[in-house]
């Protein structure tokens, strides 16, 4: 059951007659993780592509002279046609998963998130939640279930993160050309379709844009329309715009749009998963459909728990949208009228307690019209049973977040994957994952030289990074060809990258500045730690934990150990991921509710050395990685880091060290290979999303579908 949603003619892009699918390729996200499509890319313009890393950019900037020249070489046709052969089998469908599990479903499930990190060249994604929603839909596609994805089109996208030599994060929101981007109008009838949202006085009108993920669409929406009045065109600009007003105008055109572009196209969704609270307005729009048709409302919230699931990702407050009371009522009221209540009974629907109507609580809202609540990995799934209980009333379900294993692992593993399995590789493992032991038999020596292979590329990129920053810094020439000798792949290397939340404590490891030094600069087993990471820029304590590293890492202490890659993206988390010896974990539990960074890492064999929090309690069995430090709550945070940064010193230095360094006659560090080993064979399945997707069905989207 493929969701068709008609579009209407984008900008077409000029290419020669012999190469004419390569706009339907350029059109369909498909490429990002089938090595056919990005390989045509690199082979068409090595040099765009480096530059671009967006088919529609690349296309366009060839001249008809340089399409002359590409026209005539041999192997740019037989790598067109052999992208579009796979791209035309893939969206056939045949024989997907979900077709094989033989369930009648009415209507596709709606998939509702504030932001999608489907490709670093689409910038409308901050971190982990859009990360995992853009691998959602790639997992969804991939295995054949019909999913509709629903989020907000922004213009200006996340900010682009440049660090002063001071240390102080700049922001910069560039503005994105439509022409230049993937998505095509969807066709309204008399043009592209326009849903219009109810505001104070007016109507604010939200144009809907479709972008393609596989089979699955995932539709955007947009208000800077000319329709719309100057002050209300920039409401989708920014992806998590500061203003608290202006996101909760961002969070009703976005709960409110979707309902409204769907039952505007015909869809009827049989299940809507709402991805944490940003989408929960939907709710009181899906409820008002039901009381406006005669009725009350709650057996109209009765049918909408019946097909509803609520996915909540964080246990730290500042990560649930809570509005203040004034800013629900001044946007409320066609809602409150239409659901046949005043406003007090609206804004009692998002009260954790029922009665304390001065904060509108979108986690309280989305609990209330869900029958299914899930936390996002066991320990979390605890959590959220313990918080929420008041609502939820019995325990929440737990789905472990997981990783899209064909976005994520590196070339050189997907091509030992492939020639062992066969294509359809992360399939075949979700069903049968003994099919894991053919290619657990690969030699020391091959998994190892992959991994420098991966790890050379990753200093090769991250050295231009360090010289382009310095080069911005002012930096000397003698400094810029310095840079050659920074990050020496031979050393231990450490990866730490993510958000910069205060609790995820990115700068712990410097608690001891002596012991670090000295275990960074040991002569015998030297370690070398990279960092990268963007704080929000209302978030003035992750700000200053970025300049105290970029400070740290032109200190003596650490000079040429301590480096930080500006403007993390997935792009980057690619290299580092792949690259990096050990990835570094530190969270405040149990703040982490999941963590899909060290998922990525693990997938490739990169070896986690983290806080038993999130994902990692289920993870760690003592074969494929670390832990360090007191996995419970202390709500002392001094002896608490002090305690952690203690332990994570004495692993590093006692157990993670000296496994690396200890190498055969070869020169193949052989039980370091071991953890490797058993690193990517106890998570490439129970750590993928299509784990997670197949979780879903069947705690969720079968049982709802069903009815």
């Amino acid at each position: 059951m493929n969701v068709q949603i008609p579009t209407l003619p984008n900008a077409e892009l000029r290419v020669p007659q012999s190469l004419h699918r390569l706009v339907d390729l350029a059109y369909n996200m498909w490429w990002a993780w089938h090595a056919e499509g990005r390989d045509l890319w690199v082979q068409i313009d090595p040099v765009g592509w480096e530059k671009y890393h967006n088919p529609i950019d690349l296309l366009a900037g060839i001249d008809p002279a340089q399409w002359r020249i590409i026209e005539q070489i041999e192997e740019v046709h037989e790598r067109y046609q052999a992208a579009v052969k796979e791209l035309d089998h893939y969206m056939s469908g045949r024989e997907t998963w979900f077709d094989r599990r033989g369930v009648q479903m009415p209507g596709p499930v709606a998939y509702l998130c504030t932001e999608f990190g489907v490709h670093n060249s689409l910038p409308f994604y901050s971190g982990g939640l859009g990360v995992l929603a853009g691998d959602h839909t790639k997992s969804a596609t991939d295995l054949g279930i019909p999913l509709v994805a629903v989020g907000l089109l922004y213009r200006n996208g996340y900010f682009r993160q440049e660090v002063g030599m001071d240390g102080h994060q700049q922001h910069i929101y560039p503005t994105l050309d439509m022409r230049h981007l993937p998505v095509r109008p969807v066709s309204g009838g008399a043009g592209q379709l326009k849903v219009p949202i109810e505001f104070p006085d007016r109507e604010v009108y939200a144009a809907v844009w479709k972008l393609d993920v596989g089979r699955v669409p995932l539709l955007l929406l947009d208000t800077d329309l000319p329709e719309n009045d100057a002050a209300d065109r920039p409401i989708t600009h920014q992806l998590y715009v500061a203003g608290r007003e202006m996101r909760f105008c961002q969070e009703l055109v976005l709960g409110v749009g979707a309902v409204r572009a769907l039952r505007a196209l015909g869809i009827k969704p049989s299940v809507w998963h709402v991805n944490e609270g940003h989408a929960a307005m939907s709710l009181l729009e899906r409820a008002a459909l039901h009381t406006t048709s005669g009725v009350d409302l709650a057996t109209a919230r009765e049918s909408i728990r019946a097909e509803t699931l609520f996915t909540l990702h964080t246990p730290v407050p500042a990560g649930n949208e809570v509005f203040d009371g004034s800013v629900a009522r001044k946007y409320l009221g066609p809602w409150a009228q239409r659901l046949g209540v005043d406003l007090d009974g609206v804004l009692s629907l998002a009260s954790t307690d029922g009665n304390d109507l001065s904060r509108f609580d979108l986690g309280a809202l989305a609990i209330r019209f869900a029958s299914i609540v899930n936390g996002v990995s066991q320990r979390h799934g605890e959590i959220v049973s313990e918080d929420w209980r008041g609502l939820i009333g019995h325990d929440a379900e737990a789905v472990t977040n997981g990783v899209h294993t064909p976005t994520w692992i590196g070339r050189a593993g997907a091509q030992i994957l492939v020639r062992n399995l066969g294509r359809s590789w992360p399939t075949r493992l979700l069903e049968n994952p003994s099919l894991l032991d053919n290619a657990s038999s690969v030699s020391a020596e091959t998994i190892w030289h992959a991994h420098q292979s991966r790890k050379e590329i990753f200093v090769r990129f991250a050295r231009e990074r360090l010289r382009r920053q310095m080069a911005r810094h002012g930096a000397a020439p003698d400094d810029l060809r310095s840079v050659e000798d920074l990050l020496p792949a031979d050393r231990l290397t450490l990866g730490f990258a993510r958000r910069f939340a205060t609790y995820k404590r990115a700068t712990l490891m410097f608690s001891d500045w002596d012991r670090l030094a000295s275990v960074l600069k040991d002569p015998e087993r030297p370690v070398q730690v990279v960092f990268a990471g963007k704080a929000h820029p209302a978030d003035q304590h992750g700000q200053a934990f970025i300049r105290q590293i970029m400070e740290l890492s032109r200190s003596p202490e650490f000079r040429g150990h301590v480096h930080f890659l500006e403007d993390y993206d997935a792009r980057i988390a690619r290299f580092m991921v792949q690259g990096a010896d050990v990835w570094v974990n530190n969270p405040r539990p149990p703040m982490e509710a999941s963590g899909t960074s060290g998922m990525k890492a693990s997938i490739n064999g990169t070896l986690n050395l983290s806080v038993l929090d999130g994902w990692w309690i289920e993870a760690f069995n003592g074969k494929n990685g670390w832990a360090f430090g007191a996995p419970d709550r202390n709500d002392d945070w001094g002896a608490a880091d002090h305690h952690d940064a203690t332990a994570f010193y004495d692993v590093l230095a006692g157990e993670v060290a000296p496994l690396y360094y200890d190498r055969n006659t070869a020169g193949i560090p052989e039980g370091w290979v071991e953890y490797m080993r058993e690193s990517i064979k106890s998570t490439l399945v129970a750590f993928s999303s299509h784990r997670m997707l197949t979780d879903y069905c069947e705690k969720g989207y079968f049982p709802l579908g069903a009815g």
